[in-house]
């Protein structure tokens, strides 16, 4: 007998769980894209879309996922033959750095590994290296969804402007905008992406730009840019069809607009940040116990403050997080992340890793509610663990009060 049966609760890093109200806001007949209520919906989102990234500065909607968003923001940075600096903490950062290869731009990686957040001092050092200011950019991933490592991007920029160096600051917000905080023009961020699936609870399909005028001025320079991806018409367009480079993503900006309403206006960002920190501390405890004299369980990040609030990776060994992942989606409704980028499909050690997300439209029952489903997924498969994980979550949430 399956206990699975009932609302499936979908726990990976993206496509985060989808607020049954954007989906409701998504649920209609086309409108007309020539005029109407459309062009005055769609003309809200985007000083929204400054709030959510703490900006003042220009933003870009594409109808495209993560990946897309890579690109068009390598279109605008560079020219052919430009070279990057990409801050690699997992295998989004890696991936950033491919993209920009592939089309044409020289990128020179610096792997902080999979467990570690960038390191400001590393990245100084290469750009002091660089005499010919060479380097045209900097890419790091905020969050790198694969191993939840999360760097401290103001302690970069800090970094970058200790050298001189001119270079931009472009940072990968995909996993992190609306979960960890952010904050781009007090951070002196120069370009920053992120993707409508995760934090901004809307279905795949949006991917978005936010730049300064510095990086304004320095696109001017830039050959990559192609009209699909040029940035400068989607941000000051003069009829509407420049914003999406042809027809609106329509039924996505409903559910935009009633996702950035419930993240902006009535929860509140900030208090959005708080119940993400509290929900991942209540992840981390739990883990924290069923490890507790345990070899084989871990989280991947060691040190609190490199990890993310929006997904948590951990290692159960010998196999165990990928027969616990099997036993909770089959047995009790729950899915949890694969590995992803931990190791080799081909590894046996791919099986040894799983990824919890607590982002987007997540509370404290969900969270407890997938984390005592692991606990007694354990138990079930006989996966030796610490006790009380559930409880050390409980706790965790009962200490925090009100967000």
């Amino acid at each position: 007998m399956s206990l699975a049966h009932g609302r499936q609760y979908l726990a990976i890093p993206g496509p985060s769980v989808m607020p049954d109200r954007v989906l409701a806001a998504m649920h209609r007949a086309a409108p007309n894209i020539y005029g109407g209520a459309l062009r005055d919906m769609t003309e809200s989102l985007f000083p929204d879309l400054r709030r959510v990234a703490r900006t003042t500065g220009h933003v870009a909607i594409y109808i495209c996922n993560g990946h897309g968003a890579w690109e068009a923001a390598n279109a605008n940075m560079f020219a052919r033959g430009d070279k990057a600096l990409v801050a690699a903490t997992g295998r989004f950062g890696i991936g950033w750095a491919d993209s920009a290869h592939r089309m044409g731009v020289e990128a020179e990686v610096l792997d902080f590994g999979l467990n570690t957040a960038a390191d400001p001092s590393r990245i100084a050092a290469a750009l002091e290296a660089d005499k010919g200011h060479d380097i045209r950019a900097v890419l790091v991933s905020h969050v790198d969804t694969a191993t939840s490592v999360r760097s401290d991007i103001p302690a970069i920029r800090a970094a970058m402007d200790a050298t001189g160096h001119p270079a931009l600051l472009a940072v990968d917000c995909i996993a992190s905008l609306g979960c960890d905080e952010f904050r781009m023009d007090d951070w002196g961020v120069d370009v920053m992406i992120a993707a409508s699936q995760k934090g901004l609870m809307t279905p795949p399909g949006l991917g978005f730009v936010w730049f300064s005028d510095k990086a304004l001025e320095a696109s001017r320079r830039a050959d990559l840019r192609t009209p699909y991806w040029d940035w400068q018409p989607r941000a000051f367009a003069e009829e509407y069809w420049q914003n999406f480079c042809g027809t609106a993503p329509t039924h996505h900006l409903y559910g935009l607009r009633e996702a950035l309403t419930m993240l902006l206006d009535e929860e509140g960002l900030e208090h959005a940040w708080a119940r993400h920190a509290t929900l991942a501390r209540a992840v981390w405890e739990a883990f924290g116990a069923w490890s507790a004299g345990e070899d084989g369980i871990a989280l991947n990040v060691a040190q609190s403050a490199q990890r993310s609030h929006a997904v948590t990776a951990a290692r159960i060994g010998s196999g165990g997080a990928e027969r616990l992942r099997t036993w909770c989606e089959e047995e009790a409704g729950l899915t949890l992340g694969i590995g992803l980028g931990m190791a080799l499909p081909s590894e046996a050690a791919f099986g040894d890793y799983l990824r919890v997300a607590h982002m987007g439209h997540v509370n404290a029952h969900m969270v407890l509610g997938a984390l005592t489903t692991m606990e007694a997924g354990m138990r079930a498969l006989g996966i030796p663990h610490g006790e009380g994980g559930a409880a050390a979550a409980a706790a965790a949430i009962a200490s925090a009060g009100s967000c």
